[in-house]
């Protein structure tokens, strides 16, 4: 019974690890700049109008003028997250006539806001030839429950932060053809909490809290090839690999301590984005962008030193998709306007497959936003989004469901989020 309790709290911690305040599908994080925000990164991977490109398309630094270019963003998620019940069931420590613990509250807003700053500097060396760093989340989560939420016992309490360097070079291979290519060094650390009954105290209502906390590094690269058709048409086309991690910490739960380790694989994503100038004012951007979210078809949690399994939870993700249409006008030499849409697709499929920590559901961005130049060297870009997402349901078992301890958490999410970004650029 305590190493089945154990499982329990390990698994719901570390559900989190799949789960969070992103703002692509998923938990990655769409928001690597302030300009985006304003067109929804539709056609990013051919737009290469800052530093930022650094991420999007590494190729897109031959677009930038010779010299010193730095771009610093930073952006504010506003998200609401609220839980509906649609019969979940209560707790079971074990078969009756022991009683299961009550359901609990709709757990209030699980939601908040969160900043996800980013930092890019490219300097030229000659004219074909362009190096850079950036330095930005690429995957985050920020979620909390009130402590009485009914599906504490999957989780009650999550923070990531996967923080990514990544060093860039491009070089212009002819007039129609840029390369580029990136290292990314990623820093990940999580604190991931849920609750755990007191057996002995049943039938009263004690909950002691359970925390996973833990670290790794990983190393990953990306690629990405610019063509330009034409004056008028380039073509973007970016990829971005897998990154590999082996997330090292313990569990807390009251004054025990048990190592557990959990292995993930941050998944790869690639995109074509084409950036059209219609007329001398107007630009039509375009992407569509795939990420192998199958890389984590579940999550298997090991004791930290003995290598046994304490649980393999199945996610059930499937690889998702993301397409985004965007514009830019010229309105003045001085302020450049923009507006998109976008709609990104979830990994989760399956009610079953979703859970507190990731209620995850398909999203349409809408959005808009400027650009506006100080100086010949100085500009400043800002950028709101508003995000629908499909108001989706969950049926999830406990790990433990084919005993009499097991729990459904039935019911539905609903969510929204407004972004708001701003964005210095300086050349020089």
């Amino acid at each position: 019974m305590q190493m089945n309790k154990l499982a329990i709290n390990i698994l719901g911690a570390t559900l989190a690890l799949a789960g969070g305040n992103a703002m692509a599908a998923g938990f990655a994080l769409q928001n690597q700049n302030g300009a985006g925000t304003g067109y929804a990164y539709a056609g990013s991977a051919a737009v290469a109008e800052d530093a930022s490109t650094i991420y999007f398309n590494p190729a897109g630094m031959l677009f930038l003028s010779e010299g010193h270019h730095f771009t610093g963003a930073l952006t504010v998620l506003d998200r609401s997250l609220k839980f509906s019940d649609e019969g979940s069931n209560a707790l079971r420590v074990a078969a009756p006539p022991v009683p299961a613990y009550p359901l609990g509250t709709s757990g209030g807003d699980a939601g908040g806001y969160s900043l996800v700053p980013a930092l890019f500097w490219t300097m030229s060396m000659n004219k074909d030839l362009r190096v850079g760093v950036g330095v930005s989340p690429t995957f985050g989560n920020a979620t909390e429950w009130d402590d009485t939420f009914i599906g504490r016992y999957q989780g009650s309490y999550s923070e990531i932060k996967a923080i990514n360097v990544n060093p860039s070079i491009a070089m212009r291979v002819n007039d129609a053809v840029s390369l580029g290519f990136g290292i990314n060094f990623v820093k990940f650390e999580a604190d991931l909490r849920g609750k755990q009954p007191v057996t002995a105290l049943l039938p009263t209502t004690v909950d002691v809290e359970s925390k996973l906390s833990g670290d790794d590094t990983g190393w990953g690269w990306n690629a990405g090839v610019m063509f330009k058709l034409s004056s008028a048409t380039r073509v973007g086309v970016t990829y971005r690999s897998t990154i590999d991690l082996d997330v090292e910490g313990g569990v807390e739960a009251g004054p025990t301590y048990t190592p557990a380790k959990v292995s993930i694989e941050l998944p790869d994503t690639a995109s074509l984005a084409i950036a059209h100038q219609m007329t001398d004012r107007l630009q039509l951007l375009a992407d569509y962008t795939w990420t192998g979210w199958s890389s984590i078809p579940s999550l298997l949690v090991q004791h930290g030193s003995a290598g046994v399994t304490l649980t393999d939870e199945g996610l059930g993700f499937k690889d998702s998709y993301r397409i985004g249409l965007g514009a830019q006008y010229q309105y003045t030499d001085a302020l450049r306007l923009r507006a998109g849409v976008a709609f990104d697709e979830s990994p989760i499929r399956k009610v079953s497959d979703r859970t507190v920590r990731l209620p995850d559901s398909d999203r349409t961005w809408v959005a808009f936003g400027f650009n506006y130049k100080l100086s010949k060297q100085t500009s400043v870009d800002a950028g709101y989004a508003h995000l629908f997402f499909d108001k989706e349901k969950i049926d999830r078992r406990s790990v433990l469901g084919t005993t009499p301890t097991a729990q459904f958490v039935r019911g539905a999410f609903d969510t929204s989020v407004n972004i708001l970004s701003v964005q210095v650029n300086h050349s020089f």
